[in-house]
C-alpha cells in the first residue's frame, strides 16, 4: 500500500470515527449541508469495493459506515426530519 493510500484510508477512519461520536447529526442535515450523508458513503464504499473486484452488498456497506446495522442504527438514533429540514432538501433537489 501506498503512503497515499494509508494516509487516506486512516483518513476515512477518522472520518466514521467522528460520524459515530456525532449520531447527533441526522443524515438530512449532513445532506443539506455538505451534500452527501452516511448512506451515501456506504454507496461508495460499496461502489469502491466493486472497482476491487469484492462484492460487498449495500447492508454490509452500511453497517461498515454505521458501526452497526442500519435498522439498529435508525431505532436507536434517527430523528424525524421537521418541515424545515425536509423544505431545505428538497430544495437542493432542483439545483
Amino acid at each position: 500500500m501506498s503512503k497515499t493510500d494509508t494516509i487516506e484510508a486512516a483518513v476515512f477512519r477518522r472520518l466514521l470515527a467522528h460520524l459515530d461520536s456525532r449520531k447527533d447529526v441526522q443524515n438530512i442535515e449532513l445532506m443539506n449541508l455538505a451534500g452527501f450523508c452516511r448512506n451515501c458513503l456506504a454507496k461508495w464504499y460499496a461502489e469502491a469495493a466493486a472497482e476491487a473486484g469484492e462484492v460487498v452488498e449495500e447492508a454490509q456497506a452500511r453497517e461498515r459506515i454505521y458501526g452497526m446495522p442500519y435498522s439498529e442504527w435508525k431505532e436507536k438514533f434517527q430523528q424525524p426530519a421537521s418541515e424545515e429540514q425536509l423544505a431545505a432538501f428538497r430544495a437542493r433537489q432542483v439545483d
